[in-house]
């Protein structure tokens, strides 16, 4: 069993920037690959970004590359959203899980991404 948390939201102005902390207790992290949701209000979640738990491989959407990225500290059984040039587009609710590659995901509970104009 994994217990995912995720912390690091606020309120920024467009053009601003946030790191989310996705942190995870009950397991080592580093077995799981991690990945970023997002669901804005009345909207479907939206896949944001991703990274392997074997060699760290990254996977971004369209929507966010260039801006975001995601690392992993596997000594602070951690995962980063380091969220640049925000747009208010990205005002959502952003999940983060931790996959172990065999049908297992979990999912924390979210932080609020609010981006003002």
């Amino acid at each position: 069993q994994v217990h995912v948390v995720e912390s690091g939201g606020g309120l920024v102005q467009a053009g601003g920037s946030l790191r989310l902390a996705c942190v995870a207790s009950g397991q080592p992290f580093s077995k799981y690959s991690a990945a970023w949701y997002r669901q804005a209000p009345g909207k479907e979640r939206e896949f944001v970004a991703a990274i392997n738990w074997s060699d760290s491989t990254t996977y971004y959407a369209d929507s966010v590359k260039g801006r975001f990225t995601i690392s992993r500290d596997n000594a602070k059984n951690a995962v980063y959203l380091q969220m640049n040039s925000l747009k208010p587009e990205d005002t959502a609710i952003y999940h983060c899980n931790a996959d172990d590659g065999l049908g297992l995901v979990y999912w924390g509970q979210g932080t609020q991404v609010t981006v003002s104009s």
